[in-house]
Formats: structure tokens, sequence, C-alpha cells
């Protein structure tokens, strides 16, 4: 596992230590990875719901194909074509 040194003004610091010290995380390395884990989920769900949208704007507006044409190309995607 690799080591990372961050620097902190010392409100964060200690907020940090207060949460590693509250029993829900084994030391400040743990609750880091947590927060990290928690923003890498949400910003695969923010990215998600833009594609989503994207989507049904792309409906409300009628620029719309085929669903088997769709499926033909993710076939092909996912065969790798």
């Amino acid at each position: 596992m690799a080591t990372m040194n961050v620097s902190l003004p010392d409100t964060m610091k200690m907020w940090v230590e207060e949460q590693a010290r509250s029993g829900q995380y084994s030391n400040a390395s743990d609750y880091i990875r947590d927060l990290i884990r928690h923003d890498q989920a949400n910003r695969t769900t923010e990215h998600l719901a833009d594609q989503l949208r994207e989507g049904l704007a792309d409906v409300r507006s009628g620029n719309l194909r085929p669903a088997d044409d769709v499926l033909d190309r993710l076939e092909q995607s996912l065969r790798g074509e």
C-alpha cells in the first residue's frame, strides 16, 4: 500500500482525529479512505445521472433511434468491434 502525506489546517486535522477516535474507524487513514470511496461513488452516480438527463432530453426532443440499432451497437461494443 502506498503512503501519502497530506497537509491539513489544524481544525481539519482535529476533525480527522476525532473521527478516528469515535470508534467507527481504526485510524485516520481508514477515515480518509472511506471519504475517498464515498467521493468515488458520488462521482460515478453523478456521471450516470448526467447521462440519464442527456438521454431524457433526447427523448423529449424526438432524437430517438430504433431499439434494435442501439442493441446492435451495444453488442458490437461488448464484442470489441
